[in-house]
Formats: structure tokens, C-alpha cells, sequence
């Protein structure tokens, strides 16, 4: 079965009510039955994905993330996660970007693109935005994208970034630290029969945004793209 259930929304609100070590040991065996309906639901999607995408992720089960969390320098000490969340990697160094999907009650999503990038790459993506900001312009203002995501996401600067010029017209793209699109989904909606191909079809909706950012970081400034190592 490659749904999410019921049952499984019901573990995680539980969970966030007895995050402890003492309720988790006892209810392992409930912990385990949905995390396996989690993977088989990630390994549908990731079946659904490898028809328009190629997926380095092997498995449903190499996506998720741990649901034990790392508190070390948190303080909040509860040491698990009240949520699933996987993500897949594209393959090859010519195809950037990544999927991800978030399952936690009321709190649903399925989202992508550049969380962190390397501050070379993310240099990159600014000078390209600031020599040609149309293309960018051109698939975030479009109605596929925006009937999908809404608007680009992520962090931004308060200022101009170092080395560009504050009176440039692409200023609120080139202010983006992080580039990140997702789109939410109620408990219903995620619990739907066929959401992993929902998710999926979602993840082929960023393919115009990663396209792009994949051939700004993957071709040198003489329009040359990199060798695939």
C-alpha cells in the first residue's frame, strides 16, 4: 500500500504528545508499522519520479530522515521528531536541485531547490541573475508556477550583496541567500489514495526553475557546460 493513513497522522500527533524515550520503547512496534507504510509511500513516489527525472536516490527507504533528532544544540530536548520527511537526490553533477516531502500533521508539504548553496554557486546564480533576470522573472511569474508554488521562497539579505550594485533592477533576486519553492497539502489531501503520484506530478512542476538553475551551474562564463565526472 503506498498511501499515507490515518493511523499514521494519528502515530505522529501521539508522538508529539509522549516525546519521550519511555512512550517511544513501549509503541516501538507501532513506530516501526508506519514508518514501513512511510517508506512504501516514498517508494512509490520515488518509482512515479524516475518516469520524468533521474533519481540518484536508491530507495524509498534511503530518503526519509531519521526520526530521532539531534538536541544536542537545541534546547528543545525531546528527542524525536513529530514529523516524516524525505528527500531525493538528482543524479549526475549536470542536474541540480532537490525534492523533498514533509508529512506532519497540519503541516504538510512538498517542496525543493537550493537550501544551502555553496557560496561559488551561489555567486554564480547572482551574476547570472544580474546579467540576464528575465529568465528567472520568466518562470516565477508564470502561471504554471505560480498556480502551483506562489511565489520563490527563502531567506534574503537586508542589504545589497557584496560586489553588486544597490541601484540594480534585479536587486529583490539577487537579495535571496536561499532558493526555495513548496506547496502545502492538508492531512485529507496527503491521505488521498494517489498522492504519491500528487507528489510526484508536484516535483515535475519545478523542473523549469531547476532546469535553469542547473545549466547557470553547470556552464562556465564561455557558455561551455562542465564535464559530468
Amino acid at each position: 500500500m503506498a498511501a499515507i493513513t490515518k493511523a499514521n497522522f494519528d502515530f505522529l500527533k501521539t508522538l508529539q504528545k509522549n516525546n519521550n524515550r519511555e512512550w517511544f520503547n513501549e509503541n516501538k512496534d507501532l513506530y516501526l508499522t508506519q514508518h514501513q507504510e512511510t517508506i512504501a509511500f516514498a517508494d512509490a513516489v520515488l518509482s512515479e519520479m524516475q518516469k520524468h527525472d533521474n533519481i540518484e536516490t536508491p530507495t524509498g527507504k534511503k530518503s526519509l530522515m531519521r526520526i530521532y533528532k539531534d538536541v544536542r544544540f537545541s534546547k528543545d530536548k525531546s528527542p524525536y521528531k513529530t514529523n516524516w520527511g524525505g528527500g531525493f537526490k538528482r543524479a549526475t553533477k549536470l542536474l541540480r536541485g532537490g525534492y523533498y516531502f514533509h508529512i506532519q500533521p497540519g503541516a504538510c508539504f512538498v517542496g525543493g531547490g537550493f537550501w544551502s548553496p555553496e557560496s561559488a554557486d551561489l555567486l554564480k546564480i547572482r551574476k547570472d541573475i544580474s546579467s540576464n533576470p528575465d529568465e528567472l522573472r520568466n518562470i516565477i511569474n508564470s502561471k504554471a508556477f505560480k498556480s502551483v508554488f506562489g511565489t520563490l521562497q527563502g531567506e534574503k539579505l537586508k542589504t545589497c550583496p557584496k560586489g553588486f550594485d544597490k541601484e540594480d533592477p534585479a536587486l529583490d533576486l539577487l537579495q535571496y541567500k536561499q532558493f526555495l519553492i513548496s506547496k502545502s497539502f492538508t492531512d485529507k489531501e496527503v491521505m488521498a489514495p494517489d498522492f504519491y503520484k500528487v507528489a510526484s506530478d508536484t516535483f515535475k512542476a519545478m523542473r523549469p526553475f531547476f532546469d535553469y538553475m542547473s545549466y547557470v551551474l553547470t556552464t562556465d562564463e564561455n557558455g561551455e557546460t562542465l564535464k559530468d565526472l
